[in-house]
């Protein structure tokens, strides 16, 4: 029996919460007992360095965080998904898809009446209530957390193992590499420039060199003031920033509007960089989602610092 078509003969009453979830439990574990009876198990490590073993290729799979829904699609495998989080909104196919919480507090009713065969998940701390859930109906749960640029392309094909879609995931991530592989023969041997990662103005945030934004900045031969922080993403003083002398400024902006307020805001307090105009802002969700539109963000980035060197 097809998942899809089993779904479609689950009751769903309007019994308590928890009865719900475990009637809910025993009917769609029996159907992917029918499911995967016969198939080839799959399994594939995630990024907490787990083996995640599915009895058949995921077909209701809900993700916990935007980067993950754009890695299913990217890999071809959009179309089954069943379930998201707020704010998953890339690519426009993904604002269709039924909304189960937001990335930190996930309703598990939710996800269990989506009936899902698979969770992929971010941040542990914040998936850990729902994993649980998802651990009493053997679900399993998937960890994506793409730490670098060059393993966007590998989790591409790892959803693509995920959900047989294994030839769309290999092309993408074939033209991913390519796209990486230009921008770093590109830049590599061009003059550093410091640069100081702004990701908050008031008060000032940061991130440092465990960051991905930060691997980004390297590729384009970039040297983050602040990479040396000793956690990911310290509050630092107005003070500081001026005393590590950063050439340039990268912010994430929700609008183009936002880039020149910014600069304004920068120049009232008094930055050189902002003085010559070098503070450059991009696309917040292709910045800091660890997905493939950092590609994009990444070679934004390097024409910018480019110009600079000029």
């Amino acid at each position: 029996m097809r998942a899809a078509a089993c779904a479609a003969r689950l009751p769903y009453s309007m019994t308590p919460p928890i009865h719900r979830i475990a009637r809910t439990s025993w009917l769609w574990l029996a159907c992917l007992a029918v499911q995967g009876a016969g198939a080839a198990t799959i399994q594939v490590r995630d990024d907490r360095n787990r083996d995640v073993v599915l009895p058949a290729p995921a077909r209701r799979a809900v993700t916990l965080a935007p980067h993950a829904t754009e890695l299913v699609y990217a890999a071809g495998a959009g179309d089954y998904l069943v379930g998201t989080v707020r704010g998953s909104d890339y690519p426009p196919a993904a604002r269709r898809l039924p909304v189960i919480g937001d990335g930190t507090q996930p309703d598990p009713e939710r996800v269990a009446a989506a009936r899902p065969d698979l969770l992929i998940a971010w941040q542990a701390a914040a998936a850990e209530p729902l994993v649980r859930v998802m651990g009493k109906l053997d679900v399993p749960v998937f960890y994506s957390d793409p730490p670098t640029l060059a393993a966007i392309p590998d989790a591409v094909e790892r959803m693509g193992v995920l959900f047989g879609t294994e030839p769309q995931a290999r092309a993408a991530a074939r033209d991913l590499r390519a796209r990486l592989d230009a921008l770093t023969a590109r830049y590599a041997g061009r003059r550093p420039v410091r640069v100081f990662v702004q990701a908050g103005l008031d008060p000032i945030f940061t991130l440092n060199d465990s960051s991905i934004v930060s691997d980004a900045l390297r590729a384009c031969g970039g040297v983050n003031v602040f990479g040396q922080a000793p956690v990911v993403a310290p509050q630092v003083t107005l003070e500081s920033v001026l005393a590590a002398r950063p050439e340039a400024v990268l912010a994430g902006v929700s609008r183009p509007e936002d880039t020149p307020r910014n600069l304004a805001a920068w120049q009232a307090l008094g930055l050189p960089a902002a003085r010559q105009g070098h503070v450059y802002g991009i696309d917040a969700d292709a910045l800091y989602r660890p997905g493939p539109r950092l590609l994009d963000a990444a070679e934004s980035l390097c024409a910018d610092l480019d110009r600079l060197r000029r």
